[in-house]
């Protein structure tokens, strides 16, 4: 089970979090997502410090679906350069990852 990952979106608002995450839902690129709202993000853009409320997309997928996510996420994104990262997941409730590589196409 070393292709399960946990993936990581910050998105501009509430609604635009949801669309994103029920249309990788949808296409079952993601088993699952969990969309958390009233973050203050803090970055650097355009050499200038900047921060925003932000809302956060995580979840689970397989290493396969990765690039498909991207490509999704960038298309319906209102950032220039949206933020979509994943993490290994290597340990967990073993019913569950089985779950998610069954949930994924």
């Amino acid at each position: 089970m070393k292709n399960i990952k946990f993936f990581y979106i910050t998105a501009s608002n509430k609604k635009e979090a949801e669309r994103i995450a029920k249309k990788l839902l949808n296409k079952k690129l993601i088993a699952c997502a969990n969309v958390i709202s009233n973050v203050n993000s803090y970055f650097v853009w355009k050499n200038k410090v900047q921060n925003s409320k932000e809302i956060i997309i995580c979840g689970k997928t397989t290493s396969k679906n990765q690039k498909k996510i991207i490509q999704i996420v960038k298309s319906l994104h209102s950032y220039s350069v949206p933020c979509v990262i994943f993490f290994d997941i290597k340990n967990g409730n073993k019913d569950f990852l089985k779950w998610i590589e069954q949930s994924v196409t």
